[in-house]
């Protein structure tokens, strides 16, 4: 906010000039009453309306002035910040913070809406209420003093506002935030929920959070309307009040019936920017609120460092030395004491039972998992040292749920950056993906769906799997590549894992099933987040084959680690 300083300065010039020239009603009437009915001049009523229409413009100038600075600070502080909040709002995901990331774009939208809206304005009018009471002063001492007294009535009434209202608006947003992302998570599931006959139990769950959130509104609305009450209440009272307090000097000699209907308006304008106040101190708390959310998150996930080695092409060796990956809520790690080393040109197959930490592993490999201790090395430097912008196409990743998003084939193969057809083909070509996307109605501009529902999950796989090869990265590492696969994706799976390594790349993959294995450079065993086994692959077999011998239970083993 500060670096708007000049902006808000410019807003309270032009604040200062319609502010003043809201003093021109008063006069006018004070002339209108007092000079030109008793002269019943026309020439006066025509120079003096005259005078006054010309004001009238320069008010009305003024307050379009602020009101266009106000915008304007508004887009430049969404200009400013709405890439801090849309990388923030990553690093949240990533970190697996508390909360919806993505209220934080709403937050951000709030505290814009806040600055350009109405109620920013009756914080620049507010200090202009001690000048009018002054005028009042020169009036009437009593009509000034009045007017402190309604000045500390509507003041106290914003108090007991703020103080009523701030629990209620708080609860208010956190359950609508709450139904909100509650309600988002299912829609992403529908066919699932279809299918099963699962809508109207979880209809049941929505049920009680929406109740709890038509609670929450209620009770936060009956608040604003209590208050909007009686500042309405007060509102009038200080008119009525006003004008008979002018009527009582008027009959005593002490005031002119211009300066008695001068002083009801002007007593109106004094208390008009306080009484705004109360009606928008719903919208000020929510945008403070909002603002705060912002500035822990910009505190929490401030701005990346530029990191050493942006320029530095990776060659792929992987390392882990001593690894642990813990999960908030569990207090057990997932992975413990992880030390093994993939050099170009191999292929490590990691295999597991399920819940042994491989998917973890993946994702601590490609470094987006929060709360790793221990060294992961690439290229012997720490994998955080790298700037993530600039390694990211050196490293190819294929999660365990695959992810595409709305727009074409050649848009997800390319991951979103500038179009390269000549890579894009090549990356479809050693995948076996490149025929099938050309009998398809518009080859590879034919667009997929939110997330990639018009297409099949083999086919989801094998795109997802086209992008992580995209531009030949240095290290791939694939979570359960083939889960969708059927034989003919399969094979082409093991053709493109085969090219990869002729290539020179590092490729890790995590399979459960034992055609991969005879690819495979080394082998990694994970049982219950640690390595049992890791070494070349035969020697890991042949060690396994002496414990299946030896202990002539072969049932014991995992089906993933029979061998092959």
């Amino acid at each position: 906010m500060w670096a708007f300083r000049h902006e808000f300065l410019a807003v309270g010039v032009f604040s200062f000039v319609a502010n003043l020239l809201l003093l021109t009603p008063t006069l006018y009437l004070l002339q209108v009453y007092d000079r030109v009915l008793a002269s019943r001049s026309e020439l006066t009523l025509l120079a003096l309306s005259g005078v006054a229409l010309f004001l009238f413009g320069m008010m009305a100038f003024s307050e379009w002035m602020r009101s266009r600075v106000l915008v304007r600070i508004g887009v430049r502080l969404d200009e400013q910040l709405s890439s801090r909040v849309f990388n923030a709002s990553f690093d949240a995901y990533l970190q697996q913070s508390d909360g919806p990331p993505s209220r934080a774009f709403v937050d951000l939208i709030q505290v814009r809406q806040f600055l350009t809206g109405n109620g920013i304005f009756a914080f620049f009018d507010t200090p202009w209420t001690p000048v009018y009471i002054a005028v009042l002063f020169i009036l009437h001492p009593w009509l000034g003093l009045l007017s402190i007294g309604f000045v500390l009535v509507q003041a106290g009434l914003a108090w007991w506002g703020h103080h009523l209202s701030v629990q209620p608006t708080a609860a208010f947003l956190k359950s609508n935030a709450a139904v909100y992302a509650y309600l988002q998570s299912k829609l992403r599931n529908t066919e699932v929920l279809e299918s099963m006959g699962m809508v109207g139990h979880l209809q049941h769950h929505w049920t009680d959070r929406h109740t709890d959130h038509l609670q929450t509104s209620g009770a936060a609305q009956r608040v604003t309307n209590l208050v909007t009450a009686v500042s309405k209440f007060m509102r009038y009272t200080q008119q009525s009040l006003a004008l008979g307090l002018g009527a009582l000097l008027v009959i005593d000699g002490q005031l002119s019936p211009g300066a008695m209907i001068a002083a009801n308006v002007l007593t109106t304008r004094a208390l008009a920017p306080i009484d705004m106040l109360v009606g928008v101190w719903r919208s000020f708390i929510s945008a403070h609120e909002s603002s705060q959310r912002l500035e822990q998150l910009f505190v929490q996930f401030p701005l990346r460092e530029v990191a050493l080695n942006k320029q530095a092409a990776p060659k792929g060796a992987i390392t882990l030395q001593q690894v642990v990956a813990s999960a908030a809520g569990r207090p057990k790690p997932i992975l413990q004491d992880v030390s093994f080393q993939a050099m170009p040109g191999s292929v490590t197959v990691v295999l597991g039972p399920s819940g042994s930490g491989k998917s973890t592993l993946a994702r601590v490999i490609v470094g987006v998992w929060p709360d790793v201790a221990g060294q992961v090395l690439l290229d012997d430097l720490p994998l955080k040292s790298w700037d993530r912008m600039a390694l990211g196409p050196h490293i190819g990743y294929l999660p365990q749920d695959i992810e595409l998003f709305e727009g074409s084939i050649s848009d997800n193969i390319a991951r979103f950056s500038e179009l390269d057809s000549f890579r894009v083909i090549e990356a479809a070509t050693l995948t076996g993906l490149h025929d099938m996307i050309l009998q398809l109605p518009n080859g590879y501009d034919t667009p997929i769906g939110e997330a990639g529902v018009l297409l099949s999950g083999g086919q989801r796989q094998r795109i997802g799997l086209a992008r992580a090869i995209y531009g030949n990265p240095a290290l791939v590492v694939l979570d359960e590549p083939n889960a969708n696969l059927d034989d003919a994706g399969e094979a082409a799976l093991m053709k493109t894992v085969a090219a990869l390594r002729e290539m020179g790349k590092t490729v890790i993959l995590i399979s459960h099933r034992p055609g991969l294995v005879a690819l495979a450079n080394q082998l990694v065993i994970l049982q219950d987040g640690r390595i049992q086994y890791a070494g070349p692959r035969d020697a890991v077999l042949s060690e396994l084959r002496q414990m299946q011998a030896a202990a002539q239970r072969p049932s014991s083993l995992p089906v993933a680690a029979q061998p092959v």
